[in-house]
């Protein structure tokens, strides 16, 4: 099937839901037409995918991916501490570990670049997102666990185009975004795309002596090829990116020596910085992160059959990510290197029968290298549009963990236009680099402890949805429902509880699993105003000590209200989003010399409101906002922040924002050949 080569990657539009049989060009332009303006998936498409086209990426200022989700209800974004600026998502109330990310389809973002990753893939540059979540095809590997997040850039084939995006806003952050596309002949096109931010201002607005944000200054360039024959497809892109993290303390001389901090299997090594005693003085804390990343793929496909749409194809993607981190004293740098290679083979037997096999093979050079080789098998039975069931099966080998096999499974039922019913099953595994996803929770005096011999992750998924459009009068209402339950069979438990000076990975011993619930409702309201309303709730546990518990920082429920109104010719346009973000547990505190805890054992919940306003003009559009106008924050992120040399310190008890109300204004220019 072309999709996971030319639908996935661009070549004619949007990607392809899950795995579905062969879509033809004309289908998938029918589909990026559509889609440009609304966040689907619930009644189209084999899988249950939320799409996020371009139009609603201008729903907010989508500096980066992670802000992107802004308006979503299934992915939730939040600080992974106080002092790094290091954002993670959640899906199905599990970590981003858990979500397989991909780019063009390709999988990406793996490892040291997991931390920061969010921040990796600037706003202006994306063209869409498809967030699915539960099993997925089995084609992209075997990571997959929770869903996957695809983003699909901007591509050099498209429309002839030329703009830009500048940002400012009030904590001093400036952005600004170039992009272009040249048509150099009918076959050929090239593209580049560039990116530059900095944030030069330090704030504390709590006192506590600590910058709220690190100074942040990063800048980025893609360069893309694509040339469009009528049997044979290629695209390639190469891609550099280079940024400076730099917080802590207020006042920043020169900082104390760093030392290196030694990874090994079976590891027990304190985390605890110096005491000024020991020859640092009176040396504010600092925290200094330096990212080098290099990207390079390429695509090629040759389709021999074009009734059946048989093709075959041949993706190759490298990285290299070079990472230098000082916390404190402490120092831990890293170098990974990936390379991915897939061959794959699609075809069309009938309208009702299509098949998808390939190898592939991913090679880690990390703390310890790992192999990879994989084959994979998936069929497709369709008829028509009223029903859809794929299997898939792919066996893998590790040179580290062995051979393994992974079965997936997704079915869909419309019996009418307007309900659809879905269903899928799947296994997932993937590999720990522990120092390399967990390195920022050395923003603490916590010791680590690594045991030896870690599993492979792996772990049962199963999901339930069902969409339901009711028309009324000349509109709808579009309803939807999902039930999600994910279990584990071996995981990585990151035990923060069994000793609140320690942080402990271990091997998980016992129960871990989520339960997830989900209902949306949709309808425009009145001619350009458009409203949603989401609810979830979400039930996660794992063994501790023993003892099944709640996992820590994880909220029980959120809901989420979003409204847009674009009256008239569209001139203008109203964006607001409420989240109501539900409580969680803390992990354990340690009791202090008068007896009291160290920090409450529960968090409660709390409400962020974010606005923008839009004003569009023929080539151009000016628009201003407001993030967490509501002022909520957590009022003492980071623990002991007067004794950062001490024993109790700890910047990583974080469950909701850290900084105040941000407001922002910004200009986007564009150019579109007609």
């Amino acid at each position: 099937m072309i999709a996971a080569l030319l639908t996935a990657s661009g070549a004619y539009g949007q990607v392809s839901e899950q795995g579905d049989s062969v879509w033809r060009s004309e289908q998938l332009q029918e589909v990026s037409v559509s889609a440009m303006g609304h966040r689907h998936g619930k009644t189209s498409g084999l899988g249950n995918t939320d799409f996020i086209g371009s139009n609603e990426l201008l729903r907010a200022a989508c500096c980066n991916l992670g802000e992107s989700f802004t308006t979503n209800p299934s992915v939730d974004v939040n600080y992974a501490d106080a002092a790094t600026g290091a954002q993670q998502i959640k899906l199905l109330g599990l970590s981003g570990t858990y979500v397989q990310m991909l780019t063009e389809n390709i999988p990406n973002y793996r490892g040291a670049a997991a931390p920061y990753s969010l921040g990796y893939i600037p706003g202006p540059w994306m063209q869409s997102i498809q967030v699915s979540k539960g099993a997925s095809s089995v084609k992209n590997g075997y990571e997959s666990i929770t869903g996957q997040i695809n983003v699909e850039f901007k591509k050099p084939q498209a429309t002839p185009f030329a703009d830009a995006n500048i940002y400012y806003n009030t904590k001093g952050k400036l952005e600004a975004n170039l992009g272009a596309n040249l048509h150099l002949n009918d076959r050929w096109s090239t593209a580049l795309l560039g990116h530059y931010e900095i944030l030069n201002m330090a704030h504390d607005g709590n006192d506590d002596g600590f910058v709220d944000m690190p100074k942040v200054r990063q800048g980025q360039l893609m360069n893309r090829w694509a040339y469009m024959g009528d049997n044979y497809k290629f695209q390639a892109a190469i891609k550099g990116l280079k940024e400076h993290r730099k917080g802590g303390q207020i006042a920043h001389p020169s900082p104390p020596q760093g030392r290196d901090v030694q990874i090994h299997n079976s590891a027990s090594f304190s985390n605890q910085t110096s005491h000024p005693s020991e020859g640092l003085g009176e040396a504010p804390y600092i925290i200094d992160i330096t990212n080098e990343r290099y990207e390079a793929f390429t695509k090629n496909a040759y389709i021999f059959d074009h009734e059946h749409g048989s093709n075959i194809a041949l993706i190759l993607s490298g990285s290299l990510h070079h990472q230098n981190t000082l916390y404190g004293n402490k120092q831990y740098n890293t170098d990974q290197r990936n390379g991915y290679a897939s061959l794959m083979f699609e075809t069309d037997f009938d309208e009702h029968h299509s098949l998808s096999t390939g190898i592939s093979l991913n090679h880690d050079h990390f703390d310890f290298d790992e192999t990879n080789p994989g084959v994979y098998a998936q069929y497709t039975f369709k008829v028509g549009e009223q029903f859809t069931l794929m299997g898939g099966l792919r066996w893998d080998h590790s040179n580290v963990y062995g051979g393994f096999v992974t079965p997936r499974m997704h079915l869909k039922y419309s019996p009418s236009d307007n309900v659809t019913l879905r269903g899928s099953i799947g296994k997932g595994y993937r590999t720990n680099h522990v120092m390399a996803e967990y390195n920022y929770l050395m923003a603490s005096s916590r010791q680590i402890f690594i045991d030896d011999d870690l599993d492979q992750e792996e772990a049962w998924n199963y999901g339930l949805s069902a969409a339901l459009s009711i028309p009324i009068g000349e509109r709808k209402l579009d309803l939807s429902a999902e039930y999600y339950y994910t279990t584990f069979l071996h995981q990585l438990l990151v035990d923060m509880d069994s000793n609140p000076h320690a942080v402990h990975f271990t091997n998980l011993t016992g129960d871990s699993y989520s339960h997830t619930w989900q209902a949306e409702a949709t309808s425009e309201i009145f001619d350009g105003f458009t409203l949603t309303a989401t609810y979830r709730r979400t039930n996660v546990k794992s063994t501790y000590g023993g003892a099944l518990r709640e996992k820590p920082l994880t909220n029980k429920y959120k809901g989420l209200i979003t409204a847009q109104w674009k009256p008239g010719l569209g001139k203008w346009q109203f964006d607001a989003t409420l989240q109501l973000n539900g409580g969680g547990r803390m992990p354990d505190p340690y009791t202090l010399v008068d007896g009291t805890p160290s920090w409450d054992s529960r968090y409660k919940g709390y409400e962020q409101l974010n606005t923008q306003v839009t004003r569009f003009f023929r080539h151009w559009s000016i628009y201003a906002g407001g993030e967490n106008i509501t002022g909520r924050r957590q009022k003492h992120p980071i623990i002991a922040a007067d004794d950062p040399w001490g024993s109790d310190f700890d910047a990583t008890m974080v469950w909701g924002p850290v900084h105040g109300a941000i407001y922002y204004i910004g200009v986007r220019l564009n150019w579109e050949k007609l």
